[in-house]
């Protein structure tokens, strides 16, 4: 699932393809994506930068409606399609900035011969070298991620076990993800803090945001370094970076 590291010594003379994005699930997410591609790239020029390309699909079918069977828009072969075309235009590997997206991962893998660097994968990594002998994490993320079972699946196969929110916590998860951030409202960090709270409570080392939206919200309160968070949005364009050949700032 996750594109091979990049050689020794590789750089952007080596291969100057760009990267493909599968975006606009959501907007802001992606749009943060790119910009903290930016940011987090060592460059002192504009030609120093990472080239990508970028399907910014914002019509995409709901991926949480469609996992919980609120909904029969399947996304799966849209996020398939985009990738294709990404493929066509020649990208070196392809991202998708999306937690939930991923449960349609297979989709896409079936879809193109190009690698794909998986959200969920680095962060497991990211997870397990923060903490040697990760044996319980908490997933913060929609009700699609969190019923796909992602996270779960990909820690479980590390001996490492998932927590999440009960209903009511769940509840403050989604006002921060739908009705702030998705809505172009003001994140609430306090409530973000308070649910991560409980999940350490409940023996968790680390708490992953599985979630763009709240990586929109980490970005713009400064939660990326504060623990216990892990955000996958920011290890997603760590990743990134470093695959293409570049230097992480």
């Amino acid at each position: 699932m996750t594109a091979p590291a990049p050689r020794a010594g590789a750089g952007p003379a080596d291969d100057d393809r760009p990267v493909g994005v599968i975006g606009g699930v959501g907007p802001l997410a992606t749009a943060y994506f790119l910009q903290r591609v930016v940011e987090r790239t060592q460059a002192e020029r504009d030609q120093e930068h990472v080239d990508m390309v970028v399907l910014n699909h914002a019509t995409i079918p709901d991926r949480t409606e469609f996992v919980l069977g609120r909904s029969t828009a399947d996304p799966g072969p849209v996020l398939a399609r985009d990738a294709r075309r990404l493929e066509q235009f020649g990208v070196r590997f392809i991202v998708m900035p999306c937690n939930t997206a991923h449960y349609f991962t297979q989709q896409v893998l079936d879809a193109i011969s190009t690698p794909f660097v998986s959200i969920i994968d680095v962060t497991v990594d990211a997870a397990r070298r923060r903490v040697p002998g990760l044996a319980r994490v908490g997933l913060l993320a929609t009700e699609g991620t969190v019923a796909s079972k992602v996270y779960d699946d990909a820690f479980a196969a590390h001996g490492v076990d998932v927590i999440v929110p009960g209903a009511d916590d769940q509840a403050l998860v989604n006002r921060v993800i739908y009705d702030q951030v998705k809505a172009g409202r003001p994140a609430d960090p306090d409530l973000l803090r308070a649910v991560a709270a409980t999940l350490v409570d409940q023996g968790a080392s680390v708490v992953v945001l599985g979630c763009t939206e709240l990586s929109v919200a980490a970005v713009d309160h400064g939660l990326l370094a504060v623990e216990p968070f892990l955000d996958s949005m920011d290890e997603l364009v760590k990743s990134t970076i470093s695959t293409a050949g570049h230097q992480v700032r």
